[in-house]
């Protein structure tokens, strides 16, 4: 009976927290700030290879260091990518199955782009 007559701060005070907010919060920071610099080199080289013919670009994908920065960028993106999409469906959708159903299919999508985008740098860099 008493349990009926708390309000609902009174029923949540004294719990705490559930310790998982900073490490989420931590992650979705270092993921940005690694992209910037990422980024911001991809665009550069991209934009230093604008009328390179396929050959010329591919084999500057081919290099050790794009094609190192490449694979970094790729593995970031998606992480920060699921990470935040992960945050929206939590967010926004309300309806365990459909949640769960979302979670999967973002957590399954971001890690099949990645490892493809992986394997077709890693293609090109050591040859087919």
């Amino acid at each position: 009976m008493a349990e009926k007559m708390r309000s609902p701060l009174g029923t949540a005070y004294g719990l705490g927290s559930a310790r998982e907010g900073a490490k989420e919060w931590w992650s979705m920071r270092l993921s940005s700030l690694a992209l910037i610099p990422l980024t911001l080199w991809f665009v550069v080289s991209v934009i230093g290879n604008v009328g390179a013919d396929f050959e010329t670009f591919v084999a500057w994908v081919g290099s050790p260091i794009p094609a190192i920065l490449l694979v970094i960028m790729i593995a970031v993106t998606f992480h920060h990518a699921a990470h935040g999409l992960q945050v929206v469906i939590e967010d926004y959708i309300h309806t365990e199955w459909q949640k769960l159903t979302l979670l999967i299919a973002v957590k399954f999508g971001c890690v099949l782009l990645a490892v493809a985008g992986m394997f077709a740098v890693a293609r090109i860099a050591f040859g087919s």
